[in-house]
């Protein structure tokens, strides 16, 4: 593994651009844009039209652009089984691996292939799911990534009832101080940052505020990390 995750300071946002919402037709620019603009890592949604109701990219994409990335690749597997095909996102160059919570493998064995891939481990929750499914396996993650939408699409609206979930969540790492990293993924724009730092999240995955702000991608990447002064209120 040539990034790592668990280096990344806890002490300020950090920004992972989701590519969906990149421009297809020349995803090695998009790429290398959001790089120069300051982002901390690359978000990369993989559906299998199973877990959720949709299909994006797989394997061979992310193969084909960590050849011309720096970036940590941030992996979010929104497939129904993360553990079957772990190995084959880490040899394409994902640096960490989020699975989720109601997939259909089991958590420990699905954590356990993760590591043995020499990759980092996240574990997402849907918005049905509560806070506290995901208490028992904290001490065995390495970032814990809360859906503010219904995962499966890009673009959708901004689940504000979900921070209660968020609070909760980082409540828990900060009473058995865990160096779990609080991802928050949905709706996520220069706005809606400051809601999720100040319940705790320190990772934001955005995509079209920022592959397609109006101002450009480094205006958008800034205004995200500007609410890390949010970061230490209290819960």
């Amino acid at each position: 593994m040539k990034y790592d995750i668990r280096t990344m300071p806890c002490d300020r946002v950090l920004v992972s651009p989701s590519l969906l919402a990149a421009d297809f037709w020349n995803l090695e620019r998009e790429v290398s844009c959001v790089s120069q603009a300051g982002a901390d890592m690359l978000h990369l949604d993989v559906m299998d039209g199973h877990l959720v109701p949709n299909i994006s990219f797989g394997v061979p994409v992310i193969k084909a652009l960590r050849k011309y990335s720096e970036l940590l690749f941030d992996t979010h597997l929104m497939i129904s089984h993360p553990k079957k095909y772990a190995r084959a996102f880490a040899d394409a160059g994902s640096d960490h691996l989020t699975f989720h919570l109601e997939s259909e493998d089991d958590v420990s064995e699905t954590i356990k292939e993760i590591r043995s891939c020499g990759c980092t481990v996240g574990i997402s929750i849907k918005p049905a799911t509560p806070a506290e499914a995901v208490f028992p396996w904290l001490d065995k993650i390495d970032m814990v990534l809360v859906m503010t939408v219904e995962p499966g699409f890009g673009g959708q609206s901004f689940m504000a009832d979900m921070m209660n979930k968020l609070a909760a969540v980082k409540r828990e790492i900060r009473r058995r101080a865990l160096p779990v990293k609080l991802q928050t993924d949905g709706g996520i724009d220069e706005k809606t940052v400051r809601t999720v730092a100040a319940n705790g999240s320190n990772v934001v995955v955005a995509g079209t505020a920022v592959f397609r702000h109006p101002e450009g991608m480094a205006c958008a990447v800034e205004k995200l990390h500007q609410a890390s002064q949010l970061l230490d209120s209290e819960l």
